[in-house]
This record gives structure tokens, sequence and C-alpha cells, in this order.
């Protein structure tokens, strides 16, 4: 394989990488917090893909299209844990699936109502190439994976140099002893899922640009996303980083190699590690 198309195969997959990661780490954080799987962050990364878009044809501006996307997904994220989240907290893991599920086809209704079923393409910011070791790669991809890095180093000062981030990775490992502290349990778990789908908002915003917005696009990268989760390890920040990257570049080296490895080697892979460390890489036994 020529050395030039390997490395571009590696930015591609990095940049898919940094997309799958900006959704996995709410699915993530809302398990590790709330031992709920949140499906429904696939409904907030295509609104923010769809306010993208509608802001961006209005005003002619990317960044305010994502600004206006990771606030319209972080209020419709409010919305839901109000509404709907708060009353099944209690209920079985596989009932917050399903219901997080409905409410994601549910949307995808809406969104059609609003916006029609005709995929939408996204002009990005900038159309240049950047030479890195001989070999031209998109600098709009480049920007993504920076954002994504920049993302995750935030994540990690809020979670670990704020009062706010250390009750909720307090409450990732003992929610009752949390409670038993005084600390209002119900306005962290509001303050993580809105967390959760304004990061879900932004990775739709930052990836519509590379493909053509569609209602059904939470749909299509559904797979991929939960296949990141239980590699990392459901509830693990570090391992969902790790995951995406790994998914990410199988992903794209395998559709370099032979197209049909694109979809057929992460599950193969996904297998291969749950058949020797069955929690996922960073998981443990109690999935915190």
């Amino acid at each position: 394989m020529d050395i030039q198309l390997l490395f571009s195969g590696v930015i591609f997959g990095l940049s898919l990488a940094s997309i799958y990661f900006l959704i996995s780490i709410g699915l993530s954080l809302c398990f590790g917090l709330m031992r709920i799987i949140s499906l429904d962050q696939l409904l907030y990364y295509s609104i923010g893909a769809y306010i993208t878009y509608s802001v961006v044809t209005v005003s002619n501006n990317f960044w305010l299209g994502i600004i206006a996307g990771v606030m319209v997904g972080g209020l419709v994220a409010f919305i839901v844990e109000r509404l709907i989240f708060r009353r099944i907290y209690e209920r079985e893991l596989t009932f917050s699936m399903i219901t997080s599920f409905g409410i994601l086809l549910g949307g995808i209704g809406i969104i059609k109502a609003i916006w029609g079923v005709i995929p939408r393409p996204i002009k990005p910011p900038f159309a240049n190439q950047i030479d890195l070791l001989g070999t031209d790669v998109p600098a709009y991809r480049i920007l993504v994976i920076a954002i994504a890095g920049l993302v995750y180093i935030g994540i990690w000062l809020f979670l670990n140099k704020t009062i706010i981030g250390k009750a909720i990775r307090a409450g990732i490992e003992d929610m009752n002893h949390v409670e038993g502290l005084g600390i209002n349990a119900s306005r962290l778990f509001t303050i993580t899922f809105v967390l959760a789908g304004a990061l879900s908002a932004l990775g739709g915003g930052l990836y519509a640009p590379l493909i053509m917005v569609d209602p059904s696009m939470g749909l299509e990268i559904l797979a991929f996303v939960f296949m990141v989760v239980i590699i990392g390890g459901l509830g693990s920040i570090k391992g969902t980083l790790i995951s995406s990257i790994i998914v990410g570049q199988v992903v794209s080296i395998g559709s370099l190699i032979y197209a049909p490895l694109a979809i057929m080697a992460p599950f193969a892979m996904m297998l291969i590690i749950l058949l020797i460390k069955p929690t996922g890489l960073y998981g443990n036994k109690l999935n915190k």
C-alpha cells in the first residue's frame, strides 16, 4: 500500500474517531453516573447537524451554526431529561435503552417533518489542504481532530478540577455516598445529561460538512458508536477515547484494504476483545 495513501487513511480514521468520541463520551457519562443507556444521544447528534445546516444556510457562518447546534442540542437534552428520564432512573437498564431508542425514532420523525427527507449538504468553513509528511490532507479534518482533543482535555479538567466535576466522578463511583454528603443528585444528573447532549450535537455539527445531513444519520452511526462504548468499557472516559481511535482506524484502514472490512472488521474486533475481557478494555465487573 502506498505510504501517502496509508497516511491519508490514518488522518481520515482520526477525524472519524473524533466524531465517535464526541458522541460516545455522552453515552459513557450517562451510564457511569445515572446507569442508563442513552441512545437518544444520536438524536442530539442529528439535531446539531440540522441546526448547523439551517444557520449556515441563513447566515453563511459555519461557526455560528455550530454554536447554535450545540445550544439547541443541549436544550433538547434538558427537556428530554426533565420530562422522560427523570421518571425512569430507577428502572432496569434495558428499560432506559428501549425508551431512549424510542426517543431517537420519534425525533427522527420530527426531523423529517421539519426538514424533509432529502439529504442536505454543508460546505466546510475552508477547503484548503495541509502538507503533512509529503501528503496533502484536508485542513478541516485536522481541525476536527484538534477540537476533539481539546474537548477531551476540557472534560478531564472539568471532572478533576471543578467541584461539580468531582461530584460527578464521586457519583460514578458511589452515588449513595454522594447523596449522603448532601449533594443534589438530581441536579448532577441534569448537568451530565445536558453536557452529553451538547457534545453529541457538537459532533453532529462538525461531521455535517463531511457527509450529507440526513434524517437517519443517527441510525447510520449507531452501531459504531455502540461498539466504541462497549469496547472501551461502559462508563470509562479513557476507554471511550482509546476505543474511538481503534474503531476509527479499523474502519478507515479496513476500507483501504478491502471495502467490506470497514463494516465487518470493527464487529470482529469487538467480539475478540469481549472474549478476552468481557467488560471492555477499561471496564470492571461493576461497569464503572
